[in-house]
């Protein structure tokens, strides 16, 4: 039941393998999100619904840091830890 209740239920991820097109070798963690390897060698993940997340040089790194990006989301905290760098914008006449 608790499958059907959060939108994981086996058929509902075979769709979606078939729609986004996952590599053979991507593998499930915590059955929230997919990492895979990529043709480059680097490291990707992607949620169940398909939003691509995280891209890096290594899989432990990657897995850690999406773990901590989505448990962010969820709590409403991901703001502490942003800010902007730099606005885009050229200050004087050009």
């Amino acid at each position: 039941m608790s499958e059907q209740k959060n939108g994981t239920n086996p058929e509902e991820i075979q769709k979606l393998e078939v729609v986004l097109q996952l590599p053979e070798t991507a593998e499930l963690i915590d059955e929230t999100f997919y990492v895979w390897e990529t043709r480059y060698g680097l490291w990707s993940t992607m949620t169940q619904k398909g939003r691509k997340m995280l891209t890096g040089l290594t899989r432990e790194a990657v897995v850690d840091m999406t773990r901590w990006h989505l448990k962010c989301e969820q709590d409403g905290t991901l703001d502490k830890y942003t800010r902007v760098v730099n606005n885009g914008m050229v200050g004087g006449k050009l």
